[in-house]
């Protein structure tokens, strides 16, 4: 079985306009990916058509040896933090629990694999001295990283993350990059929209560039130079 996401020419209209068109592309399991491109480039539409809740026109997304959105429990979605109610009267565990929630099903209730899973992932993004605390009053940055436990409890290893160093101070930021490298790095395979270019191309193994087409794809050294940027965003882009 291979474990590579794949694009093969991939088309995605709303109404008759195409949003992404002719998109082939390939990524492996281990593998960081910066989504990059200028607003309504189709960025978030990609990741939504891997899950299968945005319908391809043309073409096919696969994991593994079938759709894409076939291998649900291998898929976790993180949506941009604008689309998350903060102030829900909830704690941190009880949200990274809510990533059991699609291997429980209608009838099983919690069990000790489900707490050892939640308790692993509480652990793994730092989150144990917080568990008891209420989201809304957390930091930005401890947002953001109880919602990624929620993704390793899901107990998913391919992760679409749409947006989610949006509105962190730069050392939040630096600190969730480099947990998503080191996510990779275990062989977990991670797509993040992204418009911070320099973390993109600070901590990405890969980047896929897109302005509604495919602009550039693959290892993000030889995706992500100035003359990629210009297509992508239609004018110079500076990265440092």
């Amino acid at each position: 079985m291979s474990d590579r996401l794949v694009f093969r020419n991939c088309t995605i209209c709303y109404g008759a306009a195409p949003v992404v068109h002719h998109l082939s592309a390939e990524f492996p399991a281990g593998a960081l990916v910066g989504v990059v491109g200028r607003n309504g480039a189709g960025k978030s539409t990609l990741l939504r058509a891997v899950l299968g809740w945005q319908a391809l026109t043309t073409g096919s997304i696969t994991l593994g040896d079938g759709p894409a959105h076939d291998a649900r429990e291998r898929l976790h979605y993180l949506p941009q933090r604008s689309q998350i109610d903060w102030d829900f009267p909830v704690t941190v565990r009880e949200v990274v629990a809510m990533g059991r929630h699609g291997r429980l099903g209608a009838l099983r209730r919690f069990a000790a694999e489900d707490h050892r899973a939640v308790d692993g992932a509480l652990h793994e993004l730092g989150l144990d001295a917080l568990q008891g605390r209420q989201i809304n009053a957390l930091s930005g940055g401890q947002q953001q990283r109880t919602l990624l436990a929620r993704a390793v409890a899901s107990g998913a290893d391919v992760f679409l993350l749409d947006e989610p160093f949006a509105a962190l101070d730069p050392s939040a930021a630096t600190d969730l990059a480099r947990r998503l490298r080191a996510w990779a790095d275990q062989g977990r395979l991670v797509l993040a929209v992204a418009h911070e270019l320099d973390l993109v191309r600070a901590h990405c193994s890969h980047a896929l560039v897109l302005n509604n087409h495919l602009v550039a794809a693959g290892p993000a050294a030889e995706a992500l130079t100035d003359a990629n940027l210009a297509i992508a965003f239609g004018r110079p882009v500076a990265v440092h």
